[in-house]
């Protein structure tokens, strides 16, 4: 770099990073003159599934029956795919797994931000919270006794806290675990980073109303549990759906300080919400009920429709952009994938799609994933993000 020259040629210069950086270029070159849109289309895997979770590096858990055949068919075992590749990475076991898991049965997975950890539960497994070290290809035990297996889990960006809600039984509670400071050293001495009592619980919010509708629906209008929940990525509020019991009922939104899970406030919706999720300021929440999409204030609690419908939405971790799924579009019988921008509201980048189940963004945000209970995933890999 110091040495003058007074000859005018190309010199050879060797630099690994470079060779790497140029390599991945040329790789994503390739594919991108092979293609006319900025959605790639893989079979992950045979078969259909409805419980399934993607991962912040491209991987997915299903529950799958590929790979054990019995004499009554096919036996169900929780699978790791590779989504990009198509093919299975790992199968998962836990002691006392029931022997045999043909029937679908009730399962939640969570993913740590950056996929090293996975926490599973599954109605063929101990009724507890089992937790896997992918990078070790270990069970470092199970934590977090259940009834019933939990409605929905979730991690925060940082994962430093853990949350698991419980739905549809009398008791039902939101609990968060705080992850040992030091994660990594727990799973090499063999410990579960997350193993011990819950930090926090919460029961059914103090002051809410049975939503009545008469004697002939019975239970209709009771708190049924929690739902979706999400953690902000400042990890200072944790959103989570307060269920409620019948076809017409109206879900709410409750916001819980962390790490205390003292109430701040809830928002009632209109309808039942089937997805919540962060924008990347912390200060908003984007969540989807009876089909459409809206925004909330999480300091004010104003709120308004978005001018799109969707069941599924994930906002991206650091653009005020939003992927999300609609299982329903007008003039047709198709569902769709789309990205919608925040700030303008406008909706970009659709593709059609049917029996979307999860929709995730990459820990870098330059991809985002949805898999269908077909195993059909479709990943989005727009030029420049």
């Amino acid at each position: 770099m110091t040495e003058n020259t007074t000859t005018r040629q190309i010199v050879p210069a060797s630099s690994q990073a470079l060779s790497v950086r140029s390599s991945a270029l040329v790789v994503r070159g390739l594919r991108d003159l092979a293609r006319d849109s900025n959605w790639l289309i893989k079979k992950v895997f045979a078969g259909r599934s409805a419980h399934l979770a993607i991962s912040p590096a491209g991987g997915l858990c299903a529950i799958s029956p590929q790979g054990h055949h019995g004499a009554g068919g096919a036996k169900q075992r929780v699978v790791l795919y590779d989504i990009e590749l198509s093919v299975p990475t790992l199968a998962l076991s836990v002691p006392g797994e029931a022997a045999a898991a043909e029937a679908e049965l009730p399962a939640a997975f969570a993913w740590s931000p950056t996929a090293r950890y996975l926490v599973g539960a599954w109605g063929a497994w101990p009724a507890q919270m089992q937790f896997f070290d992918l990078h070790g290809k270990m069970l470092l035990g199970g934590f977090g006794d259940f009834r019933n297996v939990p409605q929905a889990m979730a991690w925060s960006d940082t994962g430093k806290y853990f949350a698991a809600a419980t739905s549809g039984v009398k008791g039902a509670s939101l609990r968060l675990w705080e992850a040992n400071r030091d994660s990594a050293a727990a799973s090499l001495s063999g410990a579960c980073p997350l193993g011990g009592a819950p930090a926090s619980e919460v029961g059914a919010p103090e002051g809410l109303e049975p939503q009545q509708y008469g004697e002939e629906f019975a239970e209709e209008g009771a708190f049924r549990g929690y739902g979706r929940t999400a953690f902000s990525p400042d990890e200072k509020t944790l959103a989570s759906v307060v269920e409620i019991q019948g076809e017409w009922a109206d879900d709410s939104i409750v916001l819980l300080d962390l790490p205390g899970l003292g109430k701040r406030t809830a928002f009632d919706a209109q309808g039942h919400i089937t997805d919540v999720t962060w924008t990347p300021d912390s200060q908003q929440v984007v969540y989807c009920a009876a089909g459409q999409a809206y925004r909330l204030e999480a300091r004010t609690m104003d709120f308004e429709a978005l001018p799109f419908g969707a069941e599924l939405c994930a906002c991206h971790p650091h653009l005020p952009l939003c992927v999300c799924y609609s299982s329903w579009l007008k003039n047709s019988a198709k569902g769709r994938l789309f990205l919608a921008d925040l700030g303008r509201q406008t909706v970009f980048d659709e593709y059609a799609a049917e029996g979307v189940v999860d929709l995730r963004w990459s820990l870098d945000g330059s991809k985002a994933y949805a898999i269908t209970r077909d195993g059909m995933a479709y990943i989005y890999e727009p030029p420049l993000i």
